[in-house]
């Protein structure tokens, strides 16, 4: 009887191990999603569990090879779709030992390879994410031109989320990451055919961007404005409008602005915050640049182009404020450049999430953005652009200018400022309109 006991404690033992071992080998590999960029590529493994993984590169040719630690595949690789130029096909491969996945990512040429994994984030599950740099594509080298030569006004636009990031879902399924790129394409466009001002987009495809390269590619391209185009949602499907936010120091005061913040993270963690998440000194950064901007002129001009293009969209939609929100969206911190968010409607209400679907009016909100924009920068072009050049530049005091301020502006004298507008004192008042000669 004892011997028997003895017989079925062991018996127990091995099925507790067993079960045990079983439940921990069994991370499943339930799908793979190829998102590319004209110079980057991200790939994302959704698994069934948090990923124990390595990876290591091989050339002739040039492979990247990861190894999923206790885990099995459900995916038929074959039938990926792939339309990266950077990756020729993903396929499995002998594994260096037994419960091993291990995946082979056949590469067109050398690229730098990031790969981090992300918890589940709705919609999605545990992930793994590789990010294949192909590097930028240097421009050729041209004959330099004379330091005199006019200039085009730059205006980024940024289409929200994009990729693993879909932004706000509508009740009828809609995704904000393919409305907003719609109307980003159309702001775009009509900037480039607008004499004197030329548009440059951070993503011109269904793929996500990391918020801080989003700034970085408007300031590599010296741009005069970056203007974020979004949908908003909200917990209810009662609130609708459009509305332009501007960068504030504090958190939001609206329970609308707290929900976009919250909403903001939430977008970093679904398009992978490998980089945001793991630099510590990001937040130094952004802390130390802020008190900067406090003063700083990019604010001044973002809250002035805000309520230019707020004034132009209530000419076409409903708006949720008359006024410029303030909310700390990271996209709106770069301290050097003019920023604005647009939130072209709400695709959590029914109505607007058909009206944003619509091509007509997607015309009418990217017409009311460039006008306001143009409007702008017609009143105050920079120094050295072609729209400086087209007329007498005017310029239309506002609260807490100075001539000196003005002057420095434009890269002019005060004396050839009151000169050109008869001044016989410093003293403005707010609304005056200056004529503002060349220098």
């Amino acid at each position: 009887m004892i011997k028997n006991n003895n017989i079925f404690k062991l018996a127990l033992l091995l099925l507790t191990l067993c079960t045990s071992f079983f439940a921990h080998s069994a991370n499943k590999l339930e799908g793979v999603r190829v998102w590319a960029a004209p110079e980057s590529t991200r790939i994302v493994f959704d698994l069934s569990q948090s990923p124990n993984y390595s990876h290591f590169t091989l050339t002739n040719p040039y492979r990247l090879v990861v190894d999923l630690k206790k885990s099995s595949n459900k995916v038929d690789l074959a039938k990926i779709a792939n339309n990266s130029k950077l990756v020729k096909r993903i396929r499995k491969s002998s594994p260096p030992e037994k419960g091993t996945l291990r995946i082979v990512i056949d590469l067109t040429k050398p690229l730098k390879a990031n790969l981090f994994a992300l918890p589940p984030t709705a919609p999605y599950g545990n992930r793994l994410v590789v990010d294949l740099d192909g590097g930028s594509t240097k421009a050729k080298s041209q004959p330099s031109k004379p330091a005199t030569a006019l200039r085009d006004v730059i205006v980024a636009i940024d289409a929200g989320h994009g990729g693993d990031d879909p932004g706000s879902i509508g009740p009828s399924g809609m995704y904000e990451k393919k409305v907003v790129l719609q109307i980003a394409k159309k702001v775009a466009a009509k900037i480039n055919a607008t004499p004197g001002m030329k548009a440059v987009m951070t993503r011109t495809g269904d793929y996500f961007v990391n918020l801080n390269r989003r700034s970085e590619i408007a300031r590599n391209s010296k741009a005069d404005l970056l203007i974020s185009i979004h949908a908003d949602a909200f917990t209810s499907p009662q609130p609708r409008g459009a509305s332009v936010w501007v960068l504030s120091m504090r958190r939001a005061n609206s329970e609308i602005g707290r929900w976009l913040e919250q909403k903001e993270k939430h977008s970093e963690l679904l398009g992978g915050a490998g980089e945001i998440i793991q630099n510590t000194d990001n937040e130094q950064y952004l802390a130390m640049t802020l008190l900067d901007m406090s003063m700083d002129r990019s604010m001044a001009i973002s809250h002035n182009i805000a309520g230019d293009v707020l004034s132009n969209l209530g000419k076409v939609t409903k708006l949720h404020k008359h006024k410029p929100e303030s909310a700390s969206f990271a996209v709106l911190k770069s301290p050097d450049i003019p920023s604005i968010l647009v939130e072209t409607g709400f695709i959590s209400n029914h109505k607007e999430e058909r009206l944003l679907s619509q091509r007509e009016h997607q015309n009418n909100i990217a017409k009311a953005v460039h006008k306001g924009v143009v409007k702008y920068f017609e009143a105050n072009p920079p120094v050295n652009s072609l729209l400086a050049s087209k007329s007498n530049t005017k310029h239309k005091v506002r609260s807490g200018e100075s001539l000196s301020v003005i002057a420095h502006r434009y890269q002019i004298s005060i004396s050839s400022l009151k000169k050109a507008n008869k001044l016989k004192s410093d003293s403005l008042r707010i609304g005056q309109t200056l004529v503002i000669p060349r220098a």
